[in-house]
């Protein structure tokens, strides 16, 4: 026996309009169907259509992670100040995190996520090598502080997450964890109805080594991946890295030359009549207070959170007009490496040993050219920090990469004992010695997922959801007076004694146009209409994906869906 919900008793309001805040695809449907509305900037609730859709993104990804073996809990959201004052996360997480106090001046935080308290958790319950491998995993309510929320349930301040995490005793037992949920997600993702990629990434504030994504394309994506069209390439532009290949050759001398008011590349090169590749750009920036130039070909961009993945923890920003007071060997707009003092100089890989650029003269109005790396200055650490374009070349075949927009949906990690050394998490193993655990986490945003859903699976007429996650099965619409309705009531409970999810709009004083519209954009697999030929027991089943239709009787609609 499944649910049968009627439309004249179920909270949902259609709008004909799309929000006026709204700029994603996802976000105006969802809305205009009646599947959420906005509480505050970046919250949302979550009305009986959506949350059912919630529900079910949440069953599948329960039901394959049960089926490798994880185990689920559930941890609080208010959590302590201390276990990540610990991992250093109370500060790296910066702005990002909710903090707050209790009466008594106690310092709390609402959970972005949880390797601090799953790992307490594990120290306090598993003692020795045979409680371990072990895999727990809970659904539970995020909490982010984002500058700005947008994009409806894309980028919210509190979302729905799946967060699992893996503790073993050696590397080879974490690899086996982190290949089971690499599995699992590629199920769940492919039961869902996901069109997605599985990319390389850098770990960033997660920590650890061996970090993969998994992320759906859309237009409304915020991520940016590279893909490969010659082979099975593809990563994060973030984690995009270019070979360091030395050059050898013989270049002239260092020859300054004048260069009156060329405080930028498109000056410089315009003044020489040189491509803007052949000069070298120096952005100055601050680590942690600290002024450091970054070295990268005139004609590309420095890439600045890929930069501050590279260094973090440490903060990174640019410098400020105050910075150059009192640094005669900072001579703004006029930068070069050679000659720096007491600068750390970080350089792309494309500055590679051997070549040669025009490059500031470290003299105002004045640059220099022939100025070559590892003769005329030395590169302190080389670095990937270009943003990265298309037609870069492949790191693995040199094909020319694609960009794609795509939206993250999950994300899985070896973190190995980061947090395990932190809290010193260790059992007793075999040899009756101290062993440190190892971890895994692996997360996945279940209402991102309902979105990116949205944002694929969508057409000009409203939503149009995989049968796997929709908030039933058929959409059934009595299209006119008491018969049809009369007509659509008995089909539905018919359909719902079989075990079919339906949805019946039985809505009173409400025209077949309108019954018409919201059924499209409510997105149910199959629409099945009880209109004209309900006096002769005939109804017309739609597929609400192609648009196919087809006249049957009641009995054989209903031997269709029940099948």
């Amino acid at each position: 026996m499944a649910q049968v919900q009627r439309m004249s008793r179920l909270m949902v309001k259609t709008l004909r309009d799309d929000p006026a805040d709204a700029e994603t695809l996802s976000h105006k449907l969802l809305v205009r169907a009646g599947y959420v509305r906005r509480t505050s900037a970046g919250i949302w609730s979550w009305l009986p259509l959506g949350k059912k859709v919630l529900d079910n993104v949440s069953r599948v990804v329960r039901e394959e992670m049960d089926a490798i073996g994880a185990q689920e809990v559930l941890l609080p959201a208010l959590l302590p100040k201390e276990p990540y004052e610990a991992s250093g996360r109370w500060e790296e997480y910066g702005d990002l995190l909710f903090r707050l106090k209790d009466r008594k001046g106690a310092e709390y935080l609402l959970g972005p996520t949880h390797e601090e308290i799953f790992t307490l958790l594990v120290k306090d319950q598993a003692s020795s090598y045979k409680d371990l491998p072990i895999m727990l995993y809970q659904i539970q309510t995020k909490y982010r502080d984002e500058a700005r929320p947008r994009s409806g349930v894309l980028r919210g301040r509190e979302f729905q997450m799946k967060d699992s995490y893996s503790f073993d005793t050696t590397d080879e037992g974490l690899a086996e964890s982190y290949a089971l949920h690499r599995a699992a997600y590629q199920k769940i993702f492919e039961r869902l109805g996901l069109d997605y990629r599985i990319v390389s990434a850098v770990s960033g504030a997660m920590g650890g080594s061996a970090s993969e994504e998994f992320l759906a394309p859309a237009a409304a994506g915020e991520d940016t991946f590279a893909d490969c069209p010659a082979c099975d390439y593809a990563a994060n532009t973030e984690a995009v890295t270019f070979a360091l290949a030395p050059v050898t050759g013989e270049h002239g001398p260092v020859e300054e030359l004048d260069t009156p008011d060329t405080p930028t590349i498109e000056t410089l090169a315009e003044h020489l009549g040189v491509p803007a590749s052949a000069t070298l750009k120096n952005l100055l920036v601050k680590v942690d207070g600290e002024i450091v130039a970054v070295g990268v070909p005139g004609n590309r961009e420095v890439d600045l959170g890929k930069l501050g993945e590279h260094l973090a923890p440490a903060v990174v920003e640019l410098v400020t007009a105050e910075d150059f007071e009192g640094r005669e060997d900072l001579v703004r707009g006029y930068v070069g490496p050679q000659g720096l003092e007491k600068v750390r100089y970080i350089a792309d890989p494309r500055i590679a040993p051997g070549t040669a650029w025009i490059t500031g003269a470290n003299k105002v109005d004045t640059h220099a050219k022939n100025v070559v790396a590892g003769r005329d200055f030395e590169v302190d650490d080389y670095l990937d920090v270009v943003v990265v374009e298309e037609g870069d070349p492949c790191p693995s075949c040199g094909t020319g990469l694609k960009l794609d927009r795509a939206i993250e949906i999950g994300h899985i990690f070896q973190l190995g004992r980061k947090y395990a050394d932190t809290f010193q998490l260790d059992v007793l193993g075999q040899q009756g010695k101290p062993v440190r655990v190892t971890m895994g986490s692996y997360g996945i945003g279940v209402s991102r997922a309902v979105a990116a859903l949205a944002e694929q699976s969508a057409d000009d007429q409203g939503l149009c959801w995989p049968k796997e996650i929709a908030p039933a099965d058929v959409h059934v619409v009595a299209a006119g007076k008491a018969l049809q309705t009369e007509l659509a009531l008995e089909v539905s409970e018919k359909l719902g004694a079989a075990g079919v999810r339906v949805l019946v709009d039985d809505r009173a004083g409400v025209s077949p146009g309108v019954k018409f519209t919201d059924a499209e954009l409510i997105g149910v697999p199959q629409i099945l209409v009880a209109g004209r030929r309900s006096a002769e027991g005939v109804v017309e089943l739609k597929d609400r994906r192609t648009g196919e239709r087809e006249e049957l009787t009641v009995d054989e609609a209903i031997a269709r869906l029940t099948a």
